[in-house]
């Protein structure tokens, strides 16, 4: 099975999945770590997390608080459901090869073995799937943020309420972290499609992929925003 499953692939297939699993590391790795002159838009929020959770040490009453907690485990559930679906429709073709090998290649034209699509649709489910995975743990996060915050005492004198506040800082950045990192690799994913159009359409996906990813993390508007405080 090894065999006619290489041979269906050109070096250039090759060239591209490496491609597009470069920028999908490499994107999260510039993105999470980017040079100290100029930061992203996920670093610049890690502050804006920390604030949040300082000033919410002498808001009374917090309601306010926990209401955007619950909006950002909303989204994540959101996410999470759709993602499975995503996948279960990705499998769902995976299992009927044949329709697709027609609709590309041609009704009529000598096609490609079946584990040959299956095999660029196996790419995708797996970042579909590593994408429900960091959904899933970014929501259990937020839960653990909304835990820790309930904690904190409501004198700020208290020796507990700084500390507390900090972890739940703390836990809020890993949360939005993972919540970042699903992000990714569902628009990575959408870019794997490509792949069933040919090496070069898989090369062009991940190219604009990667340009709209990190152009909304360096140059977009909200980054200036940010930056004017």
């Amino acid at each position: 099975m090894l065999v006619p499953l290489l041979s269906s692939f050109t070096l250039l297939d090759f060239i591209a999945l490496g491609l597009l699993l470069f920028a999908w590391v490499g994107a999260g790795l510039v993105i999470e770590h980017p040079p100290k002159s100029r930061a992203s838009v996920t670093v610049l929020m890690r502050r804006y997390r920390s604030d949040w959770m300082t000033e919410m040490l002498t808001r009374k009453p917090r309601i306010f608080d926990a209401t955007i907690l619950g909006s950002l485990r909303q989204g994540t559930t959101f996410l999470t459901s759709a993602a499975m679906i995503a996948v279960g429709g990705v499998l769902a073709l995976a299992g009927q090869p044949q329709t697709l090998d027609s609709l590309v290649m041609g009704v009529g034209i000598e096609g490609h073995p079946v584990i040959f699509w299956q095999t660029k649709l196996g790419v995708v489910a797996l970042l579909l799937m590593h994408a429900v995975f960091k959904f899933i743990w970014s929501n259990r996060l937020f839960g653990y943020c909304a835990v820790v915050m309930a904690s904190v005492p409501n004198e700020v004198e208290d020796p507990r309420a700084i500390p507390r506040a900090r972890q739940a800082a703390e836990i809020n950045i890993r949360a939005a972290t993972n919540f970042n990192r699903g992000l990714r690799s569902v628009y990575f994913a959408l870019a794997g499609l490509a792949w069933i159009l040919g090496p070069w359409g898989l090369m062009l996906a991940v190219a604009v992929t990667g340009w709209s990813v990190l152009s909304r993390e360096f140059a977009s508007t909200s980054r200036g925003v940010l930056l004017e405080d």
